[in-house]
């Protein structure tokens, strides 16, 4: 299965998660979502924007920092990220993600539930 540019679903979140800022989702269609795959999706987090605080349960998110830096509150140490990066959060641990850069920072995010 081929799934095209044009038929992600696109979508701007106003402070998301009780994030600063707007951001920016491209997302695989809910139809081409696996069983345990809750979401996949491109997510541009512009300068002074981020996703707020939120934890994972029954569930475990991934960040796959693609462009920019920002900093993860990764469940209470904050850490800096760069392209290359992986942010993972499950068990019932918390994140958020801010980009306090002059530049747009890119990731991927995907969320996979337990069975």
């Amino acid at each position: 299965m081929i799934i095209r540019a044009s038929e992600r679903v696109f979508e701007i979140r106003h402070e998301m998660r009780g994030g600063k800022g707007d951001v920016s989702l491209a997302q695989l269609p809910g139809s081409a979502l696996a069983l345990h795959l809750r979401l996949f999706s491109e997510i541009t987090i512009p300068p002074g924007a981020g996703i707020g605080t939120h934890t994972h349960s029954g569930e475990t998110e991934y960040f796959y920092i693609i462009e920019g830096t920002g900093i993860v509150n990764d469940n209470g140490s904050m850490v800096e990220v760069q392209p290359g990066d992986v942010v993972v959060t499950g068990g019932g641990a918390m994140h958020n993600i801010e980009n306090h850069t002059n530049a747009p920072l890119r990731l991927v995010a995907v969320i996979v539930t337990e069975a």
